[in-house]
């Protein structure tokens, strides 16, 4: 909220150069603000009383908008990146599926091994839940399983995130 739209009764008024000016209406906050070529701006309307600031709104706005996008630039965002396996899976394929699932696991990533079953593999599912141990054993030392496998329709699902 800005100069008029600010309704409250009395408002703590803090200057343009950041000195408290004190508690007053807030009609004349806002002159006070006029004279000095400056906006007031409700900065925190919690407070008893609610606190203002004489600055130069579109200023303001601008810092504001800088601040949240640092911010947001400081943020990690952690992708689930899926593997897919098959049943019948021979031990090279293996572990070349668990050197990339090494390096997601390295950058910081969550990781969702699928295991596809297909026609008549679905009678060996125990097949399928020991590759996903095995899988499971060889990065057991840079990760943690975040959802033990469980079947979703006709896949086996895992989850891991890389350890602390």
């Amino acid at each position: 909220m800005i100069n008029e739209q600010i309704r409250d009764k009395e408002v703590r008024v803090i200057g343009p150069d950041g000195e408290q000016i004190g508690v007053m209406s807030s009609k004349e906050a806002y002159f006070k603000a006029k004279d000095a070529g400056l906006d007031l701006v409700k900065i925190s309307p919690n407070a008893k009383p609610p606190v203002c600031k004489i600055v130069d709104y579109g200023k303001y706005r601008y810092e504001q908008a800088r601040r949240a996008k640092e911010a947001k630039k400081k943020q990690k965002t952690i992708e689930t990146k899926e593997i897919r396996l098959s049943p019948n899976i021979d031990t090279n394929d293996l572990n070349t599926k668990v050197n990339q699932a090494r390096k997601f696991l390295q950058k910081g990533n969550k990781i969702k091994v699928s295991l596809r079953f297909r026609g008549r593999e679905m009678a060996h599912k125990d097949v399928g839940r020991e590759i996903l141990n095995s899988f499971y054993e060889q990065l057991e030392d840079i990760s943690n399983v975040d959802k033990p496998a469980k079947m979703e329709g006709r896949s086996m699902v895992m989850f891991l995130s890389a350890t602390k």
